[in-house]
């Protein structure tokens, strides 16, 4: 597969990433089979998708202890992200911020994912009550200490959640970036981006651009959208984070089917065995040298689909096309 760097470190990775955050949180929780996902992580690592993103807060803790069964016999292949700064309770998420917790909190991910260094460790949320130069400080003290790689920030929309899509949607997290690049350096970024879902080319993506900063494409395949297997009507499961979510609605489901059209329409173009979710994805590695798109699946026929989208080319005409495609209808959260 052919690679791609993150950060001024030139750190290489697979140009498809694997997110696993859907083995072990927010979708269908009810199906979740362990055994599965782990095929699904060594499919990975053998295609070369070699970015194995993850966070603390995805089961809470599961997904790292997950993945650490891999990395204890395939350390050498893989490049782990994983992310700090979110605590789940009974009903609700907080951040913490804290240089305390941040030292302990990467301590434990050590031990969870069973290794002595995390290549990428990423600021999932800012906590309000922390000015982010500390949290980041204490982040940096452990690149310091040998215990991590790089550092990464993930992208938060306006209100940090709930948004509506437009130039100015990542405001505070560009200003966020340029606070915590006096701290320490920023090797990636990790943002949605997808094409019913393209705001970080606006302004978050050449600030990366611009500085030799990776971007890691969160949610490429529109949470499951742009791939083509949903249907409008589709039920979800109560845990399943798209249950709740404005553009999953039987009515913007149906409303969105252009998109999809399009994507496949494209698809067939390149032959037979090329997917909406291929073609999907290869709209964003064209974004630039630097974006890493990064999927999620606990499947591994969905792995080998992903990866394949590496070696998909789209034409002029076929990026015209996607960019006359009808934009996404539907808030956003």
């Amino acid at each position: 597969m052919e690679r791609r760097t993150i950060g001024a470190g030139a750190l290489a990775v697979g140009a498809v990433g694997l997110g696993c955050m859907p083995m072990s949180w927010a979708y269908s929780a009810s199906r979740q089979r362990g055994e599965e996902s782990l095929r699904a992580v060594h499919r990975a690592l053998d295609l070369g998708v070699s970015l194995l993103d993850t966070a603390d807060m995805y089961g809470p803790f599961t997904n790292e202890l997950l993945l650490g069964r891999v990395l204890k016999e395939r350390r050498q292949d893989a490049f782990v992200s994983t992310k700090v700064g979110l605590l789940v309770g009974e009903q609700h998420i907080v951040a913490n911020g804290r240089p305390g917790y941040v030292r302990r909190a990467c301590d434990a991910s050590l031990r969870r994912l069973q290794t002595d260094v995390i290549d990428l460790y990423q600021l999932h949320r800012a906590d309000p009550e922390v000015p982010v130069e500390e949290t980041w400080g204490a982040m940096a003290d452990l690149v310091r200490a040998g215990k991590v790689r790089a550092l990464g920030l993930c992208a938060v929309g306006a209100r940090g959640g709930r948004r509506t899509p437009g130039p100015r949607l990542y405001d505070a997290t560009l200003r966020q970036l340029r606070r915590v690049q006096q701290v320490f350096p920023v090797s990636a970024v990790q943002a949605e981006l997808s094409v019913w879902s393209p705001e970080a080319l606006d302004a978050l993506l050449p600030w990366c651009a611009e500085r030799g900063v990776g971007f890691l494409a969160a949610m490429p395949l529109g949470n499951g959208f742009l791939t083509g297997t949903l249907r409008p009507g589709a039920g979800f499961e109560p845990a399943d984070l798209r249950a709740r979510h404005p553009r999953f609605t039987a009515e913007m489901m149906a409303a969105n089917q252009p998109i999809v059209a399009g994507l496949r329409r494209i698809a067939r173009r390149h032959g037979e065995d090329v997917t909406a979710a291929q073609v999907a994805l290869a709209w964003v590695l064209s974004r630039g040298r630097q974006v890493i798109p990064v999927p999620g699946t606990k499947q591994e026929r969905w792995v080998t689909q992903n990866a394949a989208a590496a070696g998909l080319r789209l034409t002029p005409r076929d990026l015209a096309e996607i960019d006359g495609l009808p934009a996404a209808q539907g808030s956003w959260d």
